[in-house]
């Protein structure tokens, strides 16, 4: 188990892969972090990308309709 960002304890699964020595030496070096947080950043990565693409692929197919005058007013009281 590790503590994620917000300090919340996370399931962890133990795995042994064989990765590019010079890709997880140069990615370790880039995010100034061990190889577990490395891969865990590039994990996230991938997974913030995959919503991402999820999301422009919805681009142009919903109808907002917003009075963007109405939604800036702000309540005095």
């Amino acid at each position: 188990m590790y503590l994620d960002h917000d300090k919340h304890m996370v399931k962890t699964k133990r795995v042994t892969a064989n990765l590019p020595k010079d890709l997880l030496d140069e990615a370790t070096k880039a995010s100034g972090k061990g190889v577990t947080a490395t891969l865990i950043e590039g994990l996230e990565m991938v997974r913030r990308s995959a919503a991402f693409e999820k999301a422009m692929a919805l681009k142009g197919k919903i109808h907002l309709d917003v009075d963007l005058e109405v939604s800036r007013e702000r309540n005095s009281g």
